[in-house]
């Protein structure tokens, strides 16, 4: 039976294989529309939430979900509507996230809570409720992309074009936003945002070197989503090192070298062209 005869085992696979869906769909949009840097802000910005919650006494996560969704909110409107750029929002928001969120923690009476620990999360320590949290998230993703995969699809790869077929283009970056964040304030507690951001990202971008086609990238990023973090789960059992840590480290190292040998294999390609 393994490893497999412990639940925490199970429940961290569980979790693994959950997180790879949510986030190879939203994954893959965030890659595809450059939003990395505004995941990064949001995900960041959650940290006010948190503190927020510890300060008000009740649980962190009730707290950081219309936070995070608000700070969303206030990013995707200004960035469109008005003349800061998107870095400069970001860096705004980021900050002023976190820094609420310190100062929360230090009103808060009694024990002060490690925040630290929603950096990096503890995937081994997921619940059952957890489990199911995620699994309503990943049908809530599921449906709501079917639904505007079509608009989705045309504003991610051309914007002006979409504007010119009167598609509502604000409102469907706004609502990936929104998405963006509810991803995040679900998977935050277990995986923690190193995580989140990781697991936003790199997939993603490991499956667009491999295909253009949306649908097909959609399914390699939750693929390679799905294997990496497993894999990442039992070196970390291993080796009886950090879980998180692991995966983050193993899918940067895996897209370093999958980058390397598409770049080594292009050039002896056009070699043997001229």
């Amino acid at each position: 039976m393994g490893i497999f005869q412990f639940e925490f085992i199970r429940n961290a696979l569980y979790a693994a294989l959950l997180a790879s869906v949510a986030c190879g769909i939203i994954g893959t949009y965030v890659v595809v529309r450059r939003l990395v840097s505004i995941s990064g802000g949001i995900a960041h910005t959650a940290f006010g939430g948190i503190g927020l919650g510890y300060l008000l006494g009740v649980n962190p996560l009730f707290a950081v979900l219309p936070f995070t969704v608000l700070s969303a909110l206030g990013i995707g409107v200004l960035n469109k509507n008005s003349k800061f750029s998107e870095d400069t929002l970001i860096g705004i928001f980021w900050s002023f996230g976190m820094a609420l969120g310190i100062i929360f923690v230090g009103f808060s009476r009694g024990y002060a809570p490690d925040l630290f620990g929603y950096l990096f999360g503890n995937i081994l320590t997921v619940t059952r409720a957890d489990i199911v949290m995620m699994a309503v998230l990943d049908i809530v993703i599921i449906a709501v992309v079917a639904f505007y995969y079509r608009q989705f699809e045309a504003s991610s790869f051309d914007e002006e074009f979409s504007k010119v077929r009167n598609l509502k283009t604000k409102f469907l970056y706004i609502l990936l936003l929104v998405l963006i964040a509810v991803t995040v304030v679900v998977l935050i507690r277990v995986v923690g945002i190193i995580l989140v951001i990781a697991l936003l990202s790199i997939p993603a971008a490991l499956s667009r070197q491999y295909t253009s086609e949306l649908k097909k990238m959609i399914v390699l990023a939750i693929i390679f989503s799905a294997i990496f973090t497993v894999f990442g789960l039992f070196l970390s059992y291993l080796f009886n090192i950090a879980s998180g840590a692991t995966i983050v480290i193993l899918l940067a190292a895996v897209m370093l070298v999958s980058s390397a040998l598409k770049g080594f294999f292009a050039k002896l390609l056009n070699k043997r062209n001229k």
